[in-house]
């Protein structure tokens, strides 16, 4: 454990604790993606069937725990109890496109042909995309909420200092692993464009809305 792994694990506690929050006091899922957050459980569930096999300490396995029953929870309360609030409409991103091609490259490049390596490399891969529904509905609707914002820059700043902590790894400890470092630069890649519009208008106090 190091600083950055720690401040990305916070960052991204915050971006789903926003997340719930947001939700929660709206009663409402208006503008958020809800096949993203099914990829998110998806990702999480995949990577953490370790929780039974592979203790490392206390606090890994709450922090598996939490991610796992909060990504569960929001999807229940998406598709259950917000139902009438969610915005299906604009959700209509094709995941089939990222989980299809995602579970194959697992398959086929991967660091141990074993059932739990695999479901983690794939996690790993899904994870880079996921977010990609809640970018197309943005795009789609032209803007987003002030929270919804707070919460796709807290999940970037996440994949940023998971970046650092690769870096950190490689230098102090020699530790080099090419997935997870190739699959967090393009989910980090892929905020950058959210990152500029985020602190061009949002901590302006502007409502951010995506060019024509």
């Amino acid at each position: 454990m190091n600083l950055f792994r720690f401040l990305g694990d916070l960052s991204h506690l915050l971006a789903i604790i926003l997340l719930l929050l947001k939700i929660w006091k709206s009663r409402s899922c208006a503008g958020i993606s809800g096949k993203s957050q099914v990829l998110f459980a998806v990702v999480f569930t995949a990577r953490y069937l370790d929780l039974f096999t592979n203790y490392i300490s206390l606090y890994n396995t709450c922090m598996k725990v939490v991610y796992i029953a909060c990504s569960f929870t929001t999807v229940w309360m998406i598709y259950s109890k917000f139902k009438a609030t969610y915005d299906g409409n604009h959700d209509t991103f094709r995941v089939e496109f990222l989980v299809i091609p995602t579970a194959i490259l697992a398959f086929l490049v991967n660091h141990d042909f074993t059932p739990l390596e695999i479901l983690w490399t794939f996690s790993i891969y899904l994870e880079s995309v996921a977010i990609l529904p809640q970018l197309f509905m943005v795009s789609k609707t032209g803007e987003a909420e002030t929270i919804t914002s707070h919460y796709l820059f807290a999940l970037g700043v996440y994949r940023t200092f998971y970046l650092f902590n690769w870096i950190w790894r490689y230098h102090f400890e020699g530790f080099f692993d090419l997935i997870a470092i190739v699959a967090g630069l393009v989910q980090t890649v892929l905020y950058c464009d959210f990152f500029y519009l985020y602190i061009t208008k949002v901590l302006k106090g502007k409502k951010l809305s995506l060019p024509a």
